[in-house]
């Protein structure tokens, strides 16, 4: 599909909204626009971006101040705090909340963070503002399928929403909703309603998931300006377009999971259930196996580890780039770990099942595939050390968050070793040194890599500048913050302390860490209050940010940069900009930065 056939279809979407038919390329910028069309049912791809973000920040604050409640029943269990009950009602009487809202809490914190911030906000914002700038396309191969991307997200985050305030409770089997619990309504309180409605929710959420991803793989492959060939596209791009590949074989199967676990619910069916007691009673179901929905969750649940952190890689590598005034160091190299992370990532979910009962045959296999994954993460690793090495560094808050992605993302790594070897995860498995573990290498290392990318293009999106003073003290607080948190973790769980544990207090064994816990639940308060300090500065300098006055303020080489500062829907007011060059021809033959749009000279060195 040529451009111009595209955007013809572009054309015909907006003309079935009653635009006028047959505008060419210049109109695109003029189109009369109500505040209903333009901010809320709009299909310009970067107002469909904004509204992933801001609706990613809100869930952000919401799933993070949930961590903040159960760290205070973790650091201070014996303390009351009487201010919880006007929040969370029954759920905390007398200032102490209760065993059934902690598990409620610790469950939708891992769903919201995982999948409506770290997923649909991270992915969500930055593939549907990037992929047509940087491609050079009007918008996405169809601008409608997008709209409705966002608001089955929207829909999904309404119905997740709402199973807080029905009388049970949301659900509380973890995020990951093991069966037997989330497959009886009696197995607990939060298996009723609640679970209904997450299940209902997060099958809005795949659909969304899937809407977007074809597009842009759609917009990736087809929609390419003139002289974009795949190896001139940027790494963004390339992560973005394996996050769709990933997304659009894995999030199938877990909706199948789903469909089968409300089966189980009200059907009457046994896929996952067999010699179930409940209260001493031999439940009818016979055959299932709670294994299968395991295989099933991690077939997309490893998968979802790279749907977050691929995003971010890209994003990483073009910021890094253009803050080292350096070429990236091995772009095809770059190219080719990610393709191998997407292959291998498809084919190591069993890791985290080492402990059901595997063929230690099955399980070795599975060790090797995990352990290999190693290889293409550390050729990334080695190429953004590379980058930077000798560059000379502009210390944005977007540089120090990229930075701090690489160190987090090697830390994180390394213990990922322990755990993809059997033989020690049999001894680490559920305890907190998972947690640890894969809060820092999928959870800060992807928020870090977020906000590189919110600082880095926050002038491209709203023709002004986060505030630099506020951006600092955001990055060195949550950096020194989020090791002290999640290193002593790491001790914690190979002392054999277990995860989704109520109070320890009452554990001989794990009495010794009441005072880490409780320095650990200050710093997350601290941590917690700096993010609202990032939510202000992202709101205050939406309106009253210093304004930008150089379309290209990073002197960056990428096309988005070649749009005007406030640009319409379509991107560019003539005709789109032809690529001549890859996008990293930085500090090239003495010159600082050559746009892909500056044709190669006759006597011009090579990459």
């Amino acid at each position: 599909m040529s451009n111009e056939a595209t955007l013809h279809g572009h054309q015909e979407v907006h003309g079935s909204l009653g635009h006028d038919q047959g505008h060419g390329h210049d109109d695109h910028g003029h189109h009369h626009e109500t505040f209903i069309s333009k901010y809320v049912f709009s299909m310009d791809h970067k107002m469909i971006a904004k509204q992933f973000l801001i609706t990613g920040i809100v869930w952000a604050i919401i799933g993070a101040f949930f961590s903040v409640l159960f760290r205070l029943q973790l650091g201070f269990p014996d303390t009351s705090f009487p201010w919880l009950q006007s929040i969370l009602g029954h759920w905390a009487e007398n200032g102490h909340i209760t065993p059934q809202a902690y598990y409620a809490l610790v469950t939708m914190h891992g769903t919201i963070l995982v999948f409506f911030v770290l997923t649909a906000g991270l992915s969500g914002t930055f593939s549907n503002f990037l992929i047509p700038l940087q491609v050079g396309a009007r918008d996405m191969a169809s601008p409608f399928m997008n709209m409705l991307s966002y608001w089955f997200f929207f829909l999904a985050s309404l119905v997740m929403m709402s199973s807080l305030f029905v009388q049970t409770g949301p659900a509380s089997g973890g995020w990951t909703a093991y069966p037997p619990l989330s497959a009886l309504g009696d197995a607990s309180i939060g298996s009723k309603v609640g679970m209904d409605l997450w299940i209902a929710s997060m099958a809005l959420f795949v659909v969304s998931q899937l809407l977007g991803g074809l597009n842009y793989i759609s917009t990736i492959l087809n929609m390419r300006t003139k002289g974009m060939s795949m190896t001139k596209m940027p790494l963004t791009i390339w992560a973005f377009f394996f996050t769709a590949v990933l997304g659009v074989l894995s999030f199938p199967v877990l909706l199948s999971g789903f469909i089968l676990l409300l089966f189980d619910r009200h059907a009457g069916t046994s896929f996952y259930l067999s010699d179930i007691f409940v209260a001493g009673k031999a439940l009818s179901n016979e055959g299932g196996s709670a294994i299968l929905y395991q295989h099933l969750f991690w077939f997309l649940g490893h998968p979802e580890v790279y749907i977050i952190i691929l995003p971010a890689m890209g994003m990483v590598s073009e910021v890094l780039a253009i803050n080292s005034r350096k070429p990236i160091f091995g772009y095809l190299a770059m190219i080719g770990s990610l393709f191998a992370i997407c292959i291998l990532a498809f084919l190591v979910w069993a890791h985290h099942m080492f402990v059901t009962g595997l063929n230690p045959f099955l399980g070795a296999f599975f060790v090797l595939l995990t352990l290999l994954i190693a290889v293409p993460s550390a050729i990334k690793v080695f190429n953004w050390l590379t980058t930077i090495w000798r560059g000379n560094i502009n210390f944005t808050p977007g540089a120090l968050f990229s930075i701090g992605f690489v160190s987090t993302f090697i830390s994180g790594g390394l213990t990922g070793i322990w755990l993809g070897n059997s033989s020690i995860d049999i001894h680490l498995h559920d305890t907190y040194f998972v947690i640890a573990h894969f809060h820092i290498v999928m959870g800060v290392s992807a928020f870090f890599g977020m906000f590189a990318g919110i600082y880095h293009w926050f002038p491209k999106m709203y023709g002004r500048f986060m505030n630099n003073t506020l951006g600092y003290i955001h990055f060195w607080i949550t950096l020194v913050g989020a090791y002290l948190i999640f290193w002593p973790m790491h001790y914690e769980g190979m002392a054999g302390m277990p995860r989704r544990y109520f109070d320890y207090s009452t554990w001989e064994s794990f009495k010794q860490f009441a005072d880490l816990n409780h320095f650990i639940s200050i710093v997350v308060i601290g941590v917690f209050a700096t993010q609202m300090l990032f939510v202000f500065n992202f709101f205050y300098s939406i309106f009253k940010g210093r304004k930008l006055t150089n379309a290209n303020p990073w002197k960056a080489t990428t096309l988005e940069w070649t749009t005007p500062i406030h640009a319409g829907h379509g991107n560019w007011p003539g005709e789109i900009p032809e690529v001549y060059r890859w996008p990293y021809d930085y500090s090239k033959d003495g010159i600082d930065f050559i746009p892909q749009t500056t044709p190669i000279g006759p006597n011009e060195s090579a990459h």
